[in-house]
């Protein structure tokens, strides 16, 4: 993931997670210091707030109101935290309405606190001017794990929220790295001054989402204006396209009737690779997947063609407890149980991850880490070392092995170093496709 404010560290095999300080892995992607009006962060242990995967959706109320509600998500990951701090915008005022733990799904107890009473409980570097929303969590951060919240709030602001002529604006500095907005009801946008998805909800409300893979704060502005009376918007239908599994594609000759794309803002999905020497053709990754439908006890993770996995591992993020992991080849699927996508062949392989089944209202987020081998996408040409691989998610780090330095990136990324000097290459696509990474590095 393209993670501002989350470190991790190869050790004894596992992944593990601690709070950030300067230099560190992702430290010059600095947008989280964009936000310290947002989302405060301190430098050590318990009591400090780091946080993960924050996403936002505004909801623009009717334009007289000049109101908006904010739901929220985030994850608290300092370890041993007992407490999370939003900070309350100001300018703006506001009101909370509910905060729900997502891994249970119950609400959770909060408070508005000002400044000093946010330091005393353990917010180090709160502003004493300032106002925060203090939850306390259902349970304390676990060790390689986060607190998944949804924070579900209403700003008046008139700043951010108002009307011009026949028109409605929202023009707010957003700093979160995914984002949504949603248009009153009976609104056709007219201007946004960023690249956004447009999608109709099931309600029949437009909106807007985005990604931001830049440094900064997005200083968003959206207008719109009241279809007449007699326009009703369609309500979109349920999703009728239907690939053909060929594994030629689609059609591109034929236009894709029915067709409906998931928010690509709203996937949390992540992955990172770490780049082993590539005369090894192999490399370790982690890749975090929440899952939110009753009754699921399993991911199962489909070993690409070409590919090798090996040392497989997985933990429950909200506790982090280790789960149990087998690996399936060939017939051993079917005889599972198991069904994936086409035939089942010697060579299929499947990495099961067995958990509790998810309840109604409840959710559960994975960390999957493996070793993968593939000597056909990873290797080298000569004396150059050579990655071409396909990524689907709109979230992916590939971190270069020691010794390299990068020469080529056929895809746009924001490119840092950790504090070991390694190169790590963040590639952000908000798009609902996949994108073709080819990456080429020389020795130092």
């Amino acid at each position: 993931m393209v993670l501002l404010n989350k470190f991790f560290i190869l050790a004894n095999g596992q992944f593990n997670k601690f709070s950030i300080h300067l230099p560190c892995y992702f430290s010059s992607r600095c947008k989280n210091f964009f936000l310290v009006f947002a989302v405060c962060f301190c430098t050590s242990t318990i009591g400090q707030q780091t946080q993960a995967d924050s996403y936002t959706r505004y909801e623009l109320l009717t334009p007289e109101s000049q109101s908006f509600r904010i739901i929220y998500d985030v994850s608290a990951t300092a370890a041993g935290a007992k407490y999370y701090w939003n900070t309350l915008r100001k300018g703006s005022e506001h009101q909370v309405d509910a905060v729900w733990d997502l891994y249970s799904g119950k609400e959770l107890t909060w408070q508005i606190v000002d400044g000093k009473t946010a330091k005393q409980n353990g917010l180090a570097n709160a502003n004493d001017e300032g106002e925060y929303l203090q939850i306390q969590l259902a349970r304390v951060v676990p060790e390689n794990g986060e607190a998944r919240l949804r924070i579900d709030k209403t700003y008046k602001d008139a700043e951010s929220y108002f009307t011009n002529d026949a028109s409605i604006i929202f023009s707010r500095s957003l700093g979160i790295e995914r984002n949504s907005i949603v248009l009153p009801k009976g609104y056709e946008l007219t201007h946004c001054n960023y690249p956004s998805q447009v999608q109709l909800t099931s309600e029949g409300h437009i909106k807007l989402s985005f990604m931001n893979d830049g440094p900064q704060a997005i200083p968003l502005k959206i207008k719109a204006k009241p279809l007449p009376p007699t326009v009703s918007i369609k309500k979109p239908e349920e999703n009728k396209y239907v690939f053909d599994n060929s594994g030629s594609g689609r059609n591109m000759a034929q236009v894709r009737l029915g067709w409906e794309f998931d928010e690509r803002a709203y996937q949390n999905r992540e992955i990172v690779y770490f780049l082993r020497q590539p005369e090894t053709h192999s490399f370790r990754l982690y890749h975090d997947y929440t899952e939110t439908r009753p009754g699921m006890d399993r991911y199962l993770n489909i070993v690409r063609a070409g590919s090798k996995a090996s040392d497989p591992s997985a933990i429950l993020l909200d506790t982090g407890e280790s789960l149990k992991v087998e690996t399936f080849k060939g017939q051993e699927i079917a005889e599972k149980g198991i069904a994936i996508d086409g035939p089942i062949t010697e060579t299929s392989e499947v990495i099961a991850i067995w958990y509790d089944p998810v309840e109604e209202g409840q959710s559960k987020r994975l960390r999957i880490t493996e070793t993968y081998t593939d000597e056909n996408r990873y290797g080298l040409d000569e004396d150059e070392l050579v990655w071409d691989r396909s990524f689907g998610r709109n979230r992916n780090v590939v971190v270069l092995p020691e010794g390299w330095f990068l020469t080529t990136s056929s895809i746009p990324a924001v490119i840092d170093q950790n504090e070991d000097g390694l190169t790590a290459l963040h590639f952000v696509n908000g798009r609902p496709d996949n994108i073709e990474v080819y990456i080429k590095a020389q020795r130092k």
